[in-house]
C-alpha cells in the first residue's frame, strides 16, 4: 500500500551564490546530492538560470507544437535509433504525446527538428528550445560533476562528459476525461545516465521508493526541476545508486507539458575500479551504452550486462 502525499522527495538549491566548487557549501551539497541520489534515486533541484520568460515561453511552444496535424508530428522518426521519434495515439495509454530531438542540446539538432515540424520554419520555437536545452545541460553536467566528486572519482568526469550527447524528448500529457487519475505514462526506468525533467504548472510525476511506497512528486514551480538516475547510471555506481521506477498519473483538467533531457554516453561504459570492493562485488560488465536502446526498452540491466 502506498503512501502518496506523506512521502517528499529531497530539494536543493542549486543556485545559492556560495556554492563553488571547493567551498563548504559545494562540498557539502555534493555529499547530499550522492545520498538522494543512493536513497531516491532522484530529487528536486531548485536552478533559477531558466527565466520567467523562458519558461513560459518553451511551454507556449511546446503547447503549438503538440497542436500540430498528427500526420506533421509522425514526420518525428530517426531511422535505426528506437525511443528517438515520436510516440503517441496508443491505446494503452491515450493521454500521452512525445517527440524526440536527437542531439538535443545543439542548435543543429533543435534546427532539424523544427524545419522538420515547420518547414517555412519556427525561429521562436528553435530559439526558446535551444536557451532552455543549455539551461538543462548546464544543471546535468553541475549535478553529474557532484556525484563524480562526492565518490572521488573526478579523474573520470571530463572523459564522461566529453564522451555525451543528449536527447530532448518533449512531452504532452492531456487532462483525462473522467474524474478518477488516469495513467498518462506507464511505470518504467529510464535508460540514461542522467535525465533532467522540466514541467509546465500540472503534476503529474510519481515515483516508487526502494520500500515501494510511491511519492506524488511537485515540482511546478518554474524555477524546479527533478534529475533522475538513468540504468547506465546504476550500472557504473555497481548499484549504489538505483534508477527508480516512475510513472505519469494525469488528473484534473489541464494539459500537462514536460521536457525530458537525457544523457547517453558514446562508447563503454565500465564500473569504476574504485566502486568496487567487498561490500560491493562487481554487478555489471562493461557495456555500450548506446547500444542499450537497441536491446529493447523492457530489457533490464541485469539481461543486457550483468554478471
Amino acid at each position: 500500500m502506498g503512501s502518496e502525499g506523506q512521502l517528499k522527495l529531497p530539494v536543493f538549491d542549486l543556485t545559492k551564490e556560495d556554492l563553488k566548487p571547493g567551498t563548504n557549501s559545494w562540498l557539502s551539497t555534493c555529499t547530499s546530492v550522492r545520498q538522494a541520489f543512493e536513497k531516491y534515486g532522484c530529487f528536486v533541484v531548485l536552478y533559477d538560470k531558466a527565466s520567467d520568460e523562458l519558461h513560459s515561453d518553451v511551454f507556449g511552444s511546446l503547447k503549438e507544437l503538440f497542436d500540430l496535424p498528427t500526420e506533421t508530428k509522425l514526420r518525428n522518426i530517426y531511422e535505426g535509433k528506437p525511443l528517438k521519434g515520436y510516440v503517441g495515439q496508443h491505446p494503452k495509454i491515450p493521454l500521452h504525446e512525445s517527440m524526440g530531438i536527437d542531439d538535443g542540446s545543439t542548435l543543429e539538432g533543435i534546427q532539424s527538428f523544427v524545419e522538420n515540424m515547420w518547414p517555412n520554419g519556427n525561429e521562436k520555437f528553435c530559439k526558446c528550445l535551444f536557451d532552455y536545452a543549455n539551461v538543462a545541460e548546464g544543471l546535468d553536467k553541475m549535478v553529474v560533476r557532484m556525484m563524480f566528486e562526492s565518490y572521488g572519482l573526478m579523474k573520470y568526469y571530463e572523459e564522461y562528459i566529453g564522451s555525451t550527447n543528449y536527447l530532448l524528448r518533449l512531452l504532452s500529457h492531456k487532462a483525462p476525461e473522467q474524474v478518477e487519475p488516469q495513467l498518462g505514462f506507464v511505470s518504467h526506468t529510464d535508460k540514461s545516465f542522467t535525465t533532467v525533467l522540466h514541467q509546465n504548472h500540472v503534476n503529474g510525476l510519481v515515483v516508487e521508493t526502494k520500500d515501494g511506497d510511491w511519492i506524488d512528486v511537485d515540482f511546478s514551480a518554474p524555477n524546479s526541476f527533478v534529475v533522475m538516475a538513468g540504468d547506465a547510471l546504476m550500472a557504473w555506481s555497481n548499484n549504489r545508486v538505483k534508477s527508480p521506477n516512475h510513472k505519469v498519473m494525469m488528473n484534473g483538467n489541464e494539459t500537462r507539458y514536460s521536457l525530458g533531457l537525457f544523457a547517453f554516453y558514446r562508447g563503454i561504459l565500465q564500473v569504476p575500479a574504485e566502486l568496487i570492493d567487498e561490500g560491493h562485488p562487481l554487478q555489471y560488465k562493461p557495456f555500450d551504452h548506446l547500444a542499450l536502446l537497441n536491446f529493447t526498452y523492457s530489457a533490464n540491466m541485469k539481461d543486457y550486462c550483468g554478471i
